[in-house]
């Protein structure tokens, strides 16, 4: 499977989140100024093959996000993805389950919204939820959600045997990064509507969530269906890390435009 170098966590590989430097830019092309103009080219160029992605449509690509709050998810979204055509793009933020969505299986929304043939899907949360929030909640007992783990890795082989390519970025933010952010909402009446109490009792179990995410990962990163954990506190490192990966996705998946089904060689506008 097309796959990127950059942040990768490789299979087998035990991951503490908490050990990692989330404001660590040293992969960077060049200073902010310079590693914002990458980004601008790196738009250009997955603009320019999501539309032969979108053309073929032989191939969809899966791009999960996860991040604690405030980590960038909804940025990353409008910063690295705003340059692709819409019509070939479809974002499905999870939020709390509905009551039929609870009726299911917990996989049962989520396979309802992978991304169909030519298609970029980019899913805001995604079924981790249910081995993070649902883990450290204690939503449901811990010998049903650690049988999630091979549930998710048989899941993802599923739609990568499909034809699905699999994109999971981990966005990592530091607690006072967080902080910073959390204080920003609430300092600026406009972003009000961003700010919720309960945010702050989900800050309170950081090290829960922490553990949840390393666990996760670790489990889960595979050769199928690796993941990314990108350093997020900066902004502008985070959205050029992001397109890196996803450009280097894309070209590996050695993508040409369909061959026309007619002869057009003869054609003549009137």
């Amino acid at each position: 499977m097309p796959t990127s170098p950059l942040h990768r966590v490789e299979p087998g590989t035990a991951v503490d989140v908490a050990a990692i430097d989330a404001a660590d830019t040293s992969a960077a092309p060049g200073d902010k100024d310079e590693t914002e103009e990458a980004s601008a080219q790196l738009a250009e160029r997955m603009a320019e093959l999501q539309e032969v992605l979108w053309a073929r449509r032989e191939e969809s690509v899966l791009v999960v996000l996860q991040g604690m709050d405030t980590s960038g998810k909804g940025g990353t979204i409008e910063h690295v993805m705003g340059a692709v055509n819409p019509a070939g793009l479809r974002v499905t933020s999870f939020k709390v389950p509905t009551e039929p969505e609870l009726a299911h299986d917990y996989l049962w929304r989520i396979h309802a919204n992978v991304p169909a043939d030519g298609e970029i899907a980019v899913f805001d949360r995604s079924h981790y939820e249910d081995v993070l929030v649902v883990r450290v909640e204690n939503l449901v007992p811990e010998d049903r959600w650690r049988r999630r783990y091979d549930h998710i890795n048989a899941f993802e082989q599923l739609l990568v045997d499909e034809g699905t390519t699999i994109v999971k970025l981990f966005l990592h933010i530091s607690k006072d990064e967080q902080k910073e952010r959390l204080q920003d909402r609430l300092d600026e009446p406009d972003k009000h509507w961003k700010f919720r109490v309960e945010d702050l009792e989900t800050r309170s179990r950081w090290g829960a969530y922490q553990d949840a995410f390393s666990e996760a990962i670790t489990r889960t990163s595979t050769e199928h269906a690796p993941w990314h954990i990108i350093p997020a506190d900066k902004k502008w490192y985070r959205n050029w890390a992001a397109a890196t990966i996803l450009v280097d996705v894309l070209k590996g998946l050695d993508l040409t435009y369909p061959k026309p089904e007619q002869d057009l060689s003869d054609v003549v506008i009137p």
